[in-house]
């Protein structure tokens, strides 16, 4: 039996036993719950090969899957869990980042601009495709996205679709403080009634396990060349042309300091102090295989804003809010959150990011209504100074 065909509880056993993974009890209960579905879609898929009883239902027959949601602290090893589970499966399946499911999801809409109740016929389009959703880092901010998922969620559900998501909170948290946040319940309670919800906290990040470690984060020193220059260098040597030209992405304009075929180097205010959302991020990870960061300052601190910090996950149209105030947040907090999301897609594609700032790493964001969210950008970054993180990407 080779690891592609093995069940999520083999695959944990084989990764415990032979690549001297950690044994970690939330985790272990987190695979018993994705093995029980991962054997209800396989005795699914069996049945539908055989005759069956008219007398007999699906639900005696023990035929219904029932998703999982899988929630904890940064570094428990959710998203690993779920990719266990997803390559184990043998029926129709798509795995993506919350924020490319969005995308997705915006994009489908449009093109069903007119149709009676777009949501449902969303959901049927997907049911044709896929058995199983599978997707990493379910995190609600933007009412847009909330006015969505509050029928989009109950659609796929009753269309039969199996979902499989990680998340830092559990459903009940979701969009917790957000406006409108009444729209959005109907998908919490869809979320609660057909997965099984499952905290994973064994204790320990294990992003942060020993191995080689490679710098992609310096602090700038006053009146030397920056370490990032080096680092272009380097990444560029093979690559046929380099340019200081602005890059344009999804007919916005991004200002940068070097560019070449693979490797992209950037300004902090060039990517995250202008309107640029998750699918720009998207969109230059499609195109570049590291990109480097410069100037990136003590994002935490600073006098509170009066607007309400958006930028990350901005849905297709505008949801009308009225005047909305937050006084938690302060001045970099827009940034700040594009900045969590260029992470995330970094992150999420094994892209590296080389960062030059003004502060170490645990300073950048000390205080201010991002820290619970900004946990996992901090794990991302130390995880990311590790040799083994991007070797995929060629970098």
């Amino acid at each position: 039996m080779t690891p592609a065909t093995l069940s999520p509880l083999q695959a944990y056993q084989r990764s415990v036993k032979i690549h001297g993974f950690c044994e970690d009890n939330a985790q272990r209960l987190a695979v018993e719950y994705l093995q029980r579905c991962y054997e209800a879609l396989q005795a699914e898929a069996a049945a539908q090969l055989e005759p069956v009883q008219e007398t007999e239902s699906e639900e005696d027959q023990g035929m219904i899957p029932k998703g999982v949601y899988l929630w904890g602290p940064v570094g428990r090893g959710k998203t690993w869990l779920m990719d266990l589970f997803f390559q184990s499966l043998q029926v129709p399946a798509r795995r993506q980042h919350f924020h490319h499911f969005m995308r997705w999801v915006n994009a489908e809409l449009f093109q069903l601009t007119g149709t009676p109740d777009p949501l449902k016929a969303l959901a049927r389009r997907l049911r044709s495709e896929i058995r199983v959703l599978c997707f990493d880092e379910l995190f609600v901010s933007d009412i847009g996205d909330a006015m969505v998922l509050g029928g989009l969620f109950q659609a796929m559900f009753a269309e039969g679709i199996v979902m499989v998501a990680t998340s830092n909170q559990p459903p009940e948290q979701l969009y917790n403080d957000g406006f409108n946040r009444e729209r959005f319940l109907p998908a919490i309670q869809a979320l609660q009634q057909h997965m099984e919800v499952v905290s994973v906290d064994g204790g320990q990040d294990h992003r942060l396990h020993p191995g080689p470690l490679e710098q992609r984060y310096w602090i700038r020193e006053e009146g030397q060349p920056s370490a990032l220059s080096e680092v272009f260098s380097r990444l560029s040597r093979e690559d046929v042309s380099q340019s200081n030209e602005s890059v344009q992405v999804n007919h916005r304009t991004i200002e940068v300091v070097r560019r070449s075929d693979h490797v992209l180097w950037c300004q902090y205010e060039a990517l995250c102090e202008q309107p640029l959302a998750a699918v720009d991020f998207i969109a230059l990870c499609d195109q570049f295989r590291a990109i480097l960061l410069g100037g990136l300052p003590r994002l935490s601190g600073g006098v509170p804003g009066k607007g309400l910090a958006r930028g990350t996950e901005d849905a297709a149209a505008q949801v009308p809010t009225g005047d909305r105030q937050h006084p938690a947040l302060v001045a970099h907090d827009d940034g700040t959150r594009r900045f969590m999301a260029l992470v995330d897609e970094c992150y999420d594609r094994k892209i590296p990011l080389f960062i030059e700032a003004d502060v170490p790493l645990e300073a950048l964001y000390t205080e201010g209504f991002l820290m619970f969210p900004f946990r996992r950008t901090l794990s991302r970054l130390k995880e990311m100074q590790l040799a083994r993180f991007g070797q995929d990407a060629g970098i």
